[in-house]
């Protein structure tokens, strides 16, 4: 049997230390926050929460989010951090080892039990496990988990073949976001107590026969039970669930076909129709011992070539339970750039936003990592499907992914967690292996013309990872892919634009915008965007006196890379140089006109073009202009409201514009 305590509801401390003091000021030490050795604190914090968050509701820290702040917090990063807890009496004494879960630690450390080491981590991707019975005492026991060194740059520009620790990318600097290294516990942590027989872990996926109108699930459990024990698979809605019983094992693997149950459609489609599974470990006289419960749905994905399509393209036409189905879109960055403090309900509102505006596919970048249980549970109950990458992209010095054996071991575990933890869940449809990995024209190592395809020792093994523990899904070795990266209107009609990434900006008139799409032969658009400035009201608050219009020098602007910023445009249209206002409907609308047209134009090449996506959705900081189409408040900009009468369309004919 497991007992398990969610260690959200203790009372938290922090206390921060320049490196190694912790170790020296520790010796002997069941608690770390009265020594006076610490350099910060204690403070409280919120688990899951960041070491910034906490900061900067002590005071500690500025609001990264305004003018440019985030240079003051960058020395969060150089020093060790602790957080502590003490573990109530009662769950100590219960019978049985104690097994401390954490879903997800950012990045590298320890975890003490009074002062003493109960085990290391290193690396954000994956979760742990702690075996701390023997070091716990009678009544209260103190847990810490120690923070220490971070890599130094992980950043949007740098070398992808080289890199080896495997901690979000983002939070680096990229040009949507300035560098703010988050640390800190990004996922749920519980303390387990385990005793007796039990179930271990649980993984299954299932599929939906369009003929019988029947689903199957495929399970796979580890166990750890006697001899003469049953398992049981309950999967329903109500009292009328079918049950199954098969012969427990130590490495359970059953498939239970002939479900009865209605299809999870895409939102536009129909309903998304979810089923609770419940798997019990019983003994002999079919008594519970242990019980783990989830949701799932149940669909049928096919991936069909595109019409006109070259042979041997990738197929991108999804036909999701009989139904062709346009994958409209967007790329879902991070919520914030310290995720650990992103809240059910922060992400419930927007993607419901997105929702509204009919958007059916997301896609999970490769720059940052798996996203929380909360996110895919809501993608599940509003309809949206999503693409998850496995944790590569691109860097501009070279985007070739690692080859060597130590590099390539350590990620296909990631992967394996990854389809572990998220493949029951209907609304995953597509794993790739990552973001823009990319060669030369000529198909050597460097450059970004070409995509990697699944030769690559790498992405060979991610797939050999997929077809082994998730084979009903679909797998990409990068996005884009084919033969080209990116489409130009030189090689329309040639068949080579098959997933292809860009254009994200454009200078001068829309009307070769316009041109360029318009004879647009990409059989699918997985990334594709335009900037566009966020409110004057967002600018105003978070630049202050630097909210000026964006010219040149200033800093603010620029702050998150001066990519976006369309000063040069504005001018050349006789825009006043003095109005900020004037300067964000000029910018919102280009957006707004330039993406509604693109959009448009895929659609309605529908089923010769698959779909299209925006990069990238939302803000996840305060930027004064780039290419997301929701602002930092989970509002929709214009682009978006554009977006979604194009999104919305039913039938043949485009739904009237938004007000």
């Amino acid at each position: 049997m497991r007992i398990r305590h969610d260690l959200a509801s203790l009372e938290w401390t922090l206390t921060g230390w320049h490196p190694h003091v912790w170790r020296w000021a520790g010796a002997g030490q069941a608690s770390l926050n009265a020594h006076k050795g610490r350099d910060v604190g204690p403070v409280a914090v919120k688990v899951p929460g960041s070491v910034q968050n906490a900061l900067k509701e002590a005071g500690i820290l500025p609001d990264w989010n305004v003018k440019l702040n985030s240079r003051q917090c960058e020395w969060v990063e150089n020093r060790h951090w602790v957080f502590e807890a003490k573990l109530p009496a009662e769950w100590v004494a219960a019978p049985g080892r104690k097994v401390l879960i954490c879903k997800g630690l950012d990045y590298q450390g320890c975890v003490r039990i009074n002062g003493k080491d109960a085990g290391t981590f290193k690396g954000s991707q994956v979760p742990y496990e702690f075996d701390i019975t023997d070091l716990l005492a009678g009544g209260e026991n103190v847990l810490g988990i120690v923070f220490t060194e971070n890599p130094r740059q992980l950043g949007q520009i740098n070398y992808t073949s080289q890199i080896r620790e495997w901690k979000p990318r983002f939070n680096y600097i990229w040009d949507w976001v300035p560098r703010l290294v988050q640390v800190g516990i990004w996922d749920d942590v519980c303390l387990e107590i385990r005793d007796g027989d039990a179930i271990e872990s649980v993984s299954f996926f299932t599929d939906y026969d369009l003929k019988s109108g029947l689903g199957s699930l495929t399970l796979s459990a580890d166990l750890a039970l006697e001899a003469g024990r049953e398992v049981e698979v309950e999967v329903g809605q109500d009292a009328g669930a079918l049950v199954r019983r098969f012969k427990a094992e130590a490495r359970l693997k059953i498939k239970a076909e002939g479900i009865q149950v209605s299809p999870w459609q895409p939102n536009g489609n129909g309903e998304q129709m979810l089923y609770g599974v419940k798997v019990r470990l019983l003994d002999s006289q079919g008594r519970v011992l242990d019980e783990k419960e989830s949701r799932t749905g149940f669909r049928s994905i096919r991936w069909k070539p595109c019409e006109g399509a070259a042979a041997g393209a990738e197929p991108w036409l999804c036909e999701v339970n009989g139904i062709d189905t346009f994958l409209q879109g967007v790329n879902f960055p991070p919520l914030l750039p310290n995720f650990a403090d992103a809240t059910e309900a922060d992400y419930r509102k927007r993607i419901g936003v997105y929702r509204d505006c009919g958007i059916n596919l997301f896609r999970v970048w490769g720059g940052a990592y798996l996203e929380k249980e909360c996110f895919y549970r809501l993608c599940d109950e509003m309809g949206i499907m999503v693409w998850q990458e496995f944790p590569l992209s691109s860097s501009g010095l070279d985007n070739w992914p690692p080859e060597d054996e130590a590099a390539i071991s350590e990620l296909a575990s990631i992967a394996e967690s990854y389809i572990r933890r998220r493949q029951h869940h209907p609304s995953l449809i597509i794993w790739s292996g990552g973001n823009e990995l990319l060669g030369g024209a000529d198909g050597g190592k460097i450059g970004m013309e070409r995509p990697c395809d699944a030769s690559h020792p790498l992405l060979a093994r991610f797939a050999e990872v997929v077809k082994q523990n998730d084979p009903a899904r679909k797998y990409v070795p990068t996005s884009p892919s084919g033969p080209r990266c990116g489409a130009s209107q030189s090689e329309f009609g040639k068949g080579v634009h098959h997933d292809v990434h860009g254009p994200w900006n454009h200078a001068g008139s829309l009307d070769s915008w316009y041109a360029y799409w318009d004879g647009d032969d990409a059989l699918f658009r997985s990334e594709s965007g335009m900037p566009g400035a966020s409110s004057a009201e967002i600018i105003r608050k978070y630049g202050g006196e630097m909210a000026m219009t964006p010219d040149s020098d200033n800093a603010f602007w620029k702050h998150t890379l001066g990519w976006w910023i369309q000063w040069p445009d504005y001018l050349r249209e006789g825009g006043n140089p003095d109005s900020l206002e004037e300067f964000v409907r000029w910018s919102q609308k280009r957006q707004a006109d330039a993406l509604s047209y693109a959009a448009r134009a895929c659609k309605e090449r529908f089923p010769r073009c698959g779909g299209f996506m925006l990069w990238s959705g939302h803000d996840c900081y305060p930027c004064p202009a780039n290419c997301a189409v929701m602002d930092f408040n989970g509002e929709p900009k214009p682009a978006l409201l554009a977006l979604a009468d194009i999104f919305r369309k039913k039938g043949g004919r485009f739904a009237p514009p938004c007000g």
